[in-house]
Formats: C-alpha cells, sequence, structure tokens
C-alpha cells in the first residue's frame, strides 16, 4: 500500500504496510510478534538492519516505540516515517547507509493498538491508555459524565450549557470562541457558558455533573517497574500488569545489544529525558552531560527543547510521573532514554513556547486566541460551529469548539511529514553514537616449534563507552567484553578471556589532550600448533556486539 505520512493509520492498515515494506527490502528489515494486547492483536516490531554485514543482534542497537497513549498517534506516523527514512536512504545517504550498515534499529509502532483502534474508530471513543477495565473489572460505568461522539458526526467535542456562573464566555475580539471569566466576574447580562465534554451523562440527577474517571483508567506508561506506585494514577495492579507492557519489556530485555531508547509520544515540542522522579542534582554528571550533548544535536535536527522531566515539567515535585518507560530503560537497562512530545500547536501558531507546566494549567487566553487565529487561517476544520442540540439528559446545549485530539494533541494531517521528518534523523545520529566492536590488529608471532603468541587488538570505535552509561557502570549492568580463541590447543591460560568495559571518545575533559587508549585491549594466547594451522578468534560484547577474526599460524 501506498502511505505518505500524512494521516493515521488503522491497525490492519498499519500491519499491512509493515509487511509489505519488509517483504520489498529482504535482508533490511523484518517484522515479528513480540506479544498480543489485551484484546488480542499481535504487537510488531521492526528490525532494520544490513544482514550482510551482520545479524541484528551482533550489532549495537537503538529502539524506538510509539503509541503507548491511545490519542497521542503522530508518534505512530513518526515511528513509520523512521522505518521508511532508514530504507529510503540506504545506500543513498551515508549516514544512514552506515548506521544500517553497523547498528540495528527495533522499531515498535504501535504498543497499545486496541486504544489507538478506539480513538481512530468511525465512532472514536478516546482513552488514556489500555481498554482493559480498570481499577474495577466490571467496566461499571459511574454516575456522571461520559465522553462519547453524541451527535454522530464522527468527532468528540465540547458541549457549552448557558449558565449565568459558568466559567467561559466568548471572546471580545473572536465571539466563537470561549475565554475564561476574569477572577472578579463579569457585569449582569454578559452571556457565560458551562463547558462539557461531548456526551451522556449517567444517572443525571438534574444538577450535577460529575466528571468520573473512565471505567479504563489506566496509563501504561506508569506500569513500568521504575518508580511504580499505587499513588501513580493509572498504573495498574502492579509492574508489568498490562500484557502490552509486559511483552515490551521482555522483548527489549531479549535485546541486551539496544544502547539508546526513546518513546514517542504528544504533544509540546519537546525531548523530554529522566528523571522523572529525581533532580539532576542526584543523577550522575556524566550521564546529564552525555544528554545534554545528544540533545543540544537533537533540538539542532528538529527544533525541540530538551528538558529533565522532574526538574522542568513536574508541576508538584511530590507527585512525580513515575513508572514511566524513559526511566525504566535509564533505570533498569542503564541506557540513555527520551520521550519525544511531537507537536506543539501554541509554538506553530505564534512562535513562541508555551510554558512547561502546559500540561497542568493550559494555554492562556492569549495563546488560545492565537491558535484559534492561526487555525482559522489554516485550518479551519479544527474549530467547530457551536451547532445546537437536544442533548437527552440535559436539554438544550451546543456541540462545537476545539478537536482537542486531532488538532490540539496531534498534528493535522497535511503537516505530520513535516513535524516528524527531522526526528528521524535524531534516531540515526543517536544510534551512531554507540559503542562498536571492532578488531583493529590482529598478529602472530612464532615463539619456536609448533609455539605461537596469537594477538587480537581490540577497539570501541563508537562515541560511547561499552557500558553505555555511568549508571550502568556503576550498577554493575553490563557484562563484561569476551575474547575466546579456538582452533589450537593452548600453552597456558584460557581460551575464554573477560576483559572489561572500554571507553569511548565521550569524554568529559579535554584539557590535557592526552588520551591515553582506555578505548582499546589487546588479548594474547599461547598456543601449540603446526603453521598453516587455523585459529579463530572471537570477540563479543553485549551492548557493542561482535565480530570474528581468523588467523593463520
Amino acid at each position: 500500500m501506498t502511505y505518505a505520512f500524512d494521516r493515521f493509520l488503522r491497525y490492519d492498515e498499519l500491519t499491512a504496510w509493515l509487511h509489505d515494506t519488509a517483504a520489498a527490502h529482504p535482508g533490511l528489515m523484518t517484522v515479528e510478534s513480540y506479544g498480543r494486547s489485551y484484546e488480542g492483536r499481535d504487537l510488531w516490531l521492526a528490525t532494520i538492519t544490513d544482514t550482510s554485514a551482520g545479524a541484528h543482534d551482533t550489532k549495537p542497537a537503538h529502539w524506538v516505540d510509539a503509541n503507548i497513549h491511545a490519542i497521542e498517534v503522530t508518534g505512530g506516523v513518526a515511528a513509520l516515517h523512521l522505518i521508511h527514512h532508514l530504507l529510503a536512504g540506504y545506500g543513498t545517504d551515508p549516514e544512514v547507509t552506515e548506521a544500517v550498515r553497523t547498528r540495528t534499529f527495533y522499531i515498535a509502532p504501535r504498543v497499545n493498538p486496541d486504544g489507538v483502534e478506539w480513538a481512530l474508530a468511525d465512532e472514536p471513543v478516546f482513552r488514556r491508555s489500555s481498554v482493559r477495565p480498570w481499577p474495577w473489572h466490571d467496566g461499571h460505568d459511574a454516575p456522571g459524565l461520559r465522553e462519547r461522539d453524541i451527535n454522530g458526526d464522527g468527532r468528540v467535542l465540547s458541549m457549552r450549557i448557558a449558565d449565568p456562573n459558568g466559567a467561559w464566555t466568548p471572546s471580545a475580539d473572536e465571539p466563537r470562541l470561549l475565554v475564561h471569566v476574569p477572577p472578579q466576574g463579569l457585569p449582569a447580562g454578559v452571556p457565560r457558558y458551562r463547558l462539557l465534554s461531548e456526551g451522556d451523562v449517567v444517572e443525571h440527577d438534574g444538577f450535577t455533573v460529575p466528571t468520573p474517571a473512565h471505567p479504563q483508567s489506566l496509563d501504561m506508561n506508569r506500569n513500568f517497574p521504575a518508580g511504580w506506585g499505587t499513588a501513580v494514577t493509572g498504573s495498574g495492579n502492579h509492574p508489568l500488569s498490562e500484557p502490552e507492557i509486559d511483552a515490551l519489556v521482555r522483548a527489549l530485555v531479549a535485546r541486551p545489544n539496544v544502547c539508546g531508547y526513546n518513546a514517542y509520544h504528544t504533544a509540546g515540542g519537546v525531548l523530554l529525558r529522566p528523571s522523572s522522579m529525581a533532580s539532576d542534582s542526584s543523577l550522575s554528571p556524566y550521564d546529564v552531560w552525555v544528554w545534554n550533548q545528544l540533545g543540544t544535536r537533537g533540538a539542532a535536527l528538529t527544533g525541540y527543547t530538551v528538558h529533565s522531566v522532574f526538574d522542568d515539567f513536574t508541576f508538584d515535585k511530590t507527585d512525580t510521573m513515575s513508572g514511566a518507560g524513559d526511566d525504566w530503560a535509564y533505570e533498569h537497562l542503564g541506557v540513555y532514554s527520551w520521550t519525544t512530545e511531537f507537536w506543539d500547536v501554541i509554538q506553530q501558531a505564534t512562535g513562541t513556547k508555551a510554558h512547561h507546566h502546559l500540561w497542568y494549567t493550559g494555554p492562556t487566553d492569549a495563546e488560545q486566541l492565537g491558535i484559534y487565529r492561526w487555525a482559522v487561517a489554516h485550518h479551519p476544520e479544527a474549530y467547530a460551529d457551536w451547532v445546537p442540540f437536544a442533548h437527552p439528559q440535559l436539554g438544550p446545549v451546543e456541540i462545537g469548539g476545539w478537536d482537542d485530539v486531532f488538532f490540539l494533541s496531534n498534528a493535522p494531517g497535511s503537516r505530520l511529514l513535516h513535524e516528524v521528518r527531522p526526528h528521524a534523523e535524531f534516531a540515526v545520529h543517536q544510534a551512531l553514537c554507540s559503542p562498536r566492536l571492532e578488531v583493529l590488529h590482529t598478529k602472530v608471532v612464532a615463539l619456536g616449534g609448533d609455539t605461537h603468541r596469537v594477538e587480537a587488538g581490540i577497539a570501541n570505535t563508537g562515541w560511547l563507552p561499552t557500558h553505555v552509561t555511568d549508571k550502568a557502570r556503576k550498577a554493575h549492568m553490563v557484562l563484561p567484553l569476551v575474547a575466546e580463541l579456538s582452533g589450537a590447543p593452548l600453552v597456558a591460560g584460557t581460551a575464554r578471556q573477560e576483559l572489561g568495559q572500554l571507553a569511548g571518545r565521550a569524554q568529559m575533559n579535554f584539557t590535557h589532550r592526552n588520551d591515553g587508549t582506555p578505548d582499546r585491549v589487546l588479548a594474547t594466547w599461547l598456543v601449540q600448533a603446526p603453521a598453516g594451522t587455523t585459529v579463530t578468534v572471537s570477540v563479543r560484547h553485549q551492548r557493542a556486539g561482535s565480530q570474528t577474526v581468523s588467523l593463520t599460524l
């Protein structure tokens, strides 16, 4: 199927595109299921590497996943575009070609297919994440508002109800737009409204409209083990209680060659990094420095700003956003991780980024006015006229206003490709920063008789050290480099040598300009075999890759 990255794909279309793309690129891409969702859908994982230069698990790898949150569908488009970027650039773009030849990319474009399928349905249903009933397993609808497309126009918008005590009033500049009633109130007779999401009111009492949590209140990005707790909204019954997250964690752990992680979300136009639970001052200074180096390149490529989740984006420092995938990847795997929040509608409309606490406080009236005028000029479908509707419980209401999901939270179709394109370049950049194991020196020295010394000079030619993060080094998360000789009996010593970790070029202090060789190690063996015998040296590291060389005595 042809796909121009200008719309959001339903599950069957996404499945077909993945398999068709893999079939068109044998030797570069495979697709496999790494688990099944709550409703039984396969969770697809694309693996991209040049297999003629080595199997996927013999190279350092970069992991990208998307659509943990149901309505954040721009992230899924970005993941699919990354696949396209890698395949289209292989053989034509030198940087992409080098990345695909020497590294592996694991891309899970839809972690939460059930929730996304609800969001993209003809009659959409929007949930934060999983569609599994929780915390009540019977899925009971508590009394109050239940969002749905009640007028059948295929969108879930807002309902406004005339109310002299309402919190909203028409803008003096743009009467279709509602703005906040000022703290001091308004003169009598000025129209005021109460706003509710479009939907039904279950067991309406004629006066109040409670807004209870959805029957499906899980947040799968709070179900990872790092920082998990029952006080975190939507965290589930226990860490990895959700099949989608259990499968994701198992898939990642089964691929110890992963050196970097990025989860694609919306919205905000920012590159977020751990920690969600602690200030930078409590993290390894080296790790913060590396994140800043990577982030500088990411910002230059994408135009997104870089932030610590805890320091910059946590409104209440006593109520953290823990249990997230990026924290888990750093805390438990020891790799540099990111959460990319695509699409900043405020910046698009006004040229100015919103405050870091937008998720909590919402846009100001001035920002909303700027968005409105930009939408009217460029995307008039984003703000619907207020149309009278006879509501079955509330009586006369008007339905209209913002398309929250498909404009405020996600880039409109005409801007999708422009929004996601540069992030593929950032993924390639971070992949190429990973450690890479190479044998740069081999030598056989005849010592007399049938005795020979075999040498293998092993180097990390990547930017990052083989353990990747200082967190991983301190916690002993990464197994050492192993070099092993076969093909001839040893005079002394062992065929298998554990050689520790190798530094990379990512060094904080260059003032002395005295590099030394912390990125290299020399392995030697004494063997006894006739001249002409072939021996094999195998070197491997779980993150930096593996290489095998043959030598003749």
